[in-house]
């Protein structure tokens, strides 16, 4: 044999030995693949036991429908008290933060110049009363003219006025509390002079029995609002604190405003709060839930039943048999820890709660204990209101 062919030979059995050898390797890899059931679903279907899950049921039960807008609170009333009357601020009747009712003494301006005053326009009026009545008896037996009698009239009418604005002015020293409120930080010190112009004035109140809460919602809700009565108010309406998770107080809408924001698509709407606890402040960020209406006899499940995948929305039913059914379904509104559900579920199917990353069509399951199930599904209702905004 030449060389040539030698060598040619030589090259064919390394070959040979070569896809042997990678033959046997792909053959131990898959093998072993199928041991382990390759970390996926499939293996939790290869061992041949039921897959442990929790279970739950799907419901039929009355759901609130929301509107989730962020709000601020406002004071129902705010004033900021002045003096109506020039002079040395005397006295101060309230503290700083205090509760006040209308009609309470705030704050005493000197009386004294304004006393003085009125002493004096009721001494002029007392004595053109004195002189009025004269010139009546004069006028009467016509010893006078019409004319001074006229004049005298009007002296009196005129001095009865001055005494009328004097005893205003004199009441003007004692500033009273014009609304129920509270008190702020006061602007001014005791002994100063103060003016009917000064701008700062003496404390601001504010009302906080009730309070206000101004939120917006967006434009597309307005035709919801307006068809579950909104624009004469009355709806429930629900302050919650920045993290959805504790209710802070609970009143009615007040005020659909009238125009909707242009540069914001948004309309904005005022709600009142009795505010007995105090737990809104004015100035307070919020969330304010609307409750526009009750969806009666929805079919509800646990929020976490849902799950998400390239063809949309599904759930694992369990079928009587102890396995497994994936079933399309269209979800609605999600409040707490309970979903809508639209379409693709029945009231009183058994649905998986937790468990479902181990599981594929047609698996075999265990479901937990119903005592645990109840609990599993509670567990997340305390944390569980910060959801999605609803969009109707």
């Amino acid at each position: 044999m030449s060389k040539r062919t030698i060598f040619a030979v030589i090259g064919a059995l390394l070959l040979l030995i070569a896809w042997w050898s990678c033959h046997q390797r792909s053959s131990a890899s898959k093998q072993q693949t199928g041991n382990f059931g390759g970390g996926g679903r499939r293996g939790s279907m290869s061992t041949g036991g039921p897959v442990p899950v929790v279970a739950g049921k799907v419901e039929q039960k009355d759901m609130p429908i929301y509107l989730d807008g962020l709000g601020t609170v406002q004071a129902f009333n705010t004033v900021t008290v002045h003096t109506r009357v020039d002079g040395a601020l005397v006295q101060i009747n309230f503290l700083e933060g205090q509760d006040v009712k209308t009609g309470d003494l705030l704050a005493v301006i000197d009386p004294k110049p304004y006393q003085a005053a009125l002493d004096q326009a009721k001494a002029q009026a007392a004595l053109d009363q004195v002189t009025l009545k004269r010139q009546a008896d004069l006028r009467a037996r016509n010893v006078i003219a019409a004319q001074d009698y006229d004049t005298a009239v009007a002296n009196a009418q005129k001095s009865q006025a001055a005494a009328e604005a004097a005893q205003v002015n004199f009441d003007y020293c004692y500033v009273k509390s014009p609304i129920d409120g509270r008190t702020g930080v006061r602007l001014i010190d005791l002994g100063n002079v103060v003016h009917a112009a000064d701008q700062s004035g003496i404390v601001v109140i504010t009302q906080m029995h009730p309070i206000s809460v101004m939120f917006t919602l967006p434009e597309t809700n307005l035709q919801s609002i307006l068809n579950a009565g909104g624009a004469q108010g009355g709806l429930k309406v629900t302050a919650l604190d920045r993290g959805n998770t504790a209710t802070l107080d609970e009143g009615t809408l007040a005020v659909l405003d009238n125009e909707i924001d242009p540069a914001t698509g948004t309309v904005k709407l005022k709600a009142t709060f009795p505010n007995n606890d105090l737990k809104l402040w004015p100035g307070k960020f919020v969330n304010a839930r609307l409750v526009l209406t009750t969806r009666k006899d929805a079919t509800v499940i646990p929020s976490s039943v849902v799950q998400r995948g390239p063809q949309g929305t599904y759930a694992y039913v369990i079928k009587s048999d102890k396995t497994v059914e994936m079933r399309p379904v269209k979800i609605g509104q999600t409040e707490s820890n309970l979903t809508i559900v639209e379409n693709g579920l029945n009231p009183g199917e058994d649905v998986v709660v937790d468990g479902q990353y181990k599981l594929q069509p047609g698996a075999h399951v265990a479901p937990s204990p119903p005592q645990q199930t109840q609990q599993a599904q509670a567990k997340p209702a305390s944390s569980a209101r910060g959801r999605r905004p609803n969009k109707l």
